[in-house]
């Protein structure tokens, strides 16, 4: 089968695609067609060689987390899931022909493979950092970084709790935050006070780290109501770096709910093939995401 290997630690130009043994789905796992994959910052961070304790990683390896597709083998003691049911969810090096799945949940009705491989770990961490905030129904959080994949699933799953959203993007994704629910600001001179005219601040985010933690906490007033996925100096800033997944089989199962409810819809925005999984990650290192990037096998 054919799959995205990293030998080294480097730049895109490290990503090979490479004939490699097909996995197969050990006991508690499953095994999936992949259809597609979705693309991650934390992707091109262990592709760098960042030390992330969640995911270590020991090379030649593949590379790829989220991914839907359809269910060819299933392991001993797996139950509630049948050889060509459609799934997503998350595993283990995804960009590939064929991955072996942690975690899956089947696929609402109506997604396709496409849409679904954007989900994953992408709700987990969203509905994880909300939590990590404290932030409650009537009270207001500020989210930087608020465009993408993460961003997006933050806004509506916040919303849809009674929470107010405050989100910080790029002047092109405004009318694209306004969509989601959001209260809508631009970075540049002055954010900190067009932030404080829209509101007060109860928990604040930094999903992009765009070394804003400092002026996050000034907005909080506290270190320890902001969240950093982003940027590693944030300890250092007393500011909470979180980057260890909470429960995937139950943040798919939300992801479900909200889904087939309508509350929950991110975007496409790029489609890639497997052998350009460099330009993904070039892409994605870029930032101005609005929504997902996605790899289509």
């Amino acid at each position: 089968m054919k799959r995205v290997n990293i030998a080294e630690f480097g730049g895109p130009e490290v990503l090979q695609l490479i004939d490699a043994e097909e996995p197969h789905a050990g006991p508690g796992r499953i095994r999936i067609a992949v259809r597609a994959a979705g693309v991650n910052p934390v992707d091109w961070r262990i592709r760098e060689g960042q030390k992330l304790g969640a995911h270590p990683t020991t090379l030649p390896t593949g590379i790829g987390l989220d991914a839907a597709g359809v269910v060819d083998e299933i392991g001993d003691g797996v139950e509630g899931v049948a050889i060509g049911d459609h799934v997503f969810g998350e595993g283990l090096s995804t960009y590939a022909e064929y991955a072996v799945l942690t975690a899956w949940a089947r696929m609402p009705a109506g997604l396709s493979f496409e849409e679904a491989a954007g989900y994953p770990s992408v709700t987990e961490t969203a509905l994880r950092v909300i939590a990590q905030t404290g932030v409650q129904p009537g009270q207001t959080l500020l989210v930087s970084g608020a465009s993408g994949g993460v961003g997006s699933a933050v806004l509506q799953i916040a919303r849809e709790r009674g929470i107010t959203v405050i989100g910080i993007a790029g002047a092109a994704n405004q009318d694209y935050l306004r969509s989601l629910g959001a209260l809508a600001t631009t970075y540049g001179e002055g954010w900190v006070e067009r932030v404080r005219s829209l509101g007060r601040v109860d928990g604040a985010l930094d999903l992009s780290g765009s070394g804003v933690i400092r002026e996050l906490v000034e907005l909080t007033g506290d270190p320890e109501k902001v969240i950093s996925i982003a940027d590693l100096g944030a300890p250092d800033l007393g500011v909470r770096f979180s980057g260890v997944a909470g429960s995937v089989p139950d943040a798919l199962a939300e992801a479900v709910d909200l889904i087939s409810r309508g509350k929950l819809r991110i975007p496409v925005e790029k489609s890639y093939a497997l052998a350009d999984a460099a330009s993904a990650h070039i892409d994605s290192q870029a930032g101005h995401t609005r929504g997902r990037r996605v790899i289509v096998i």
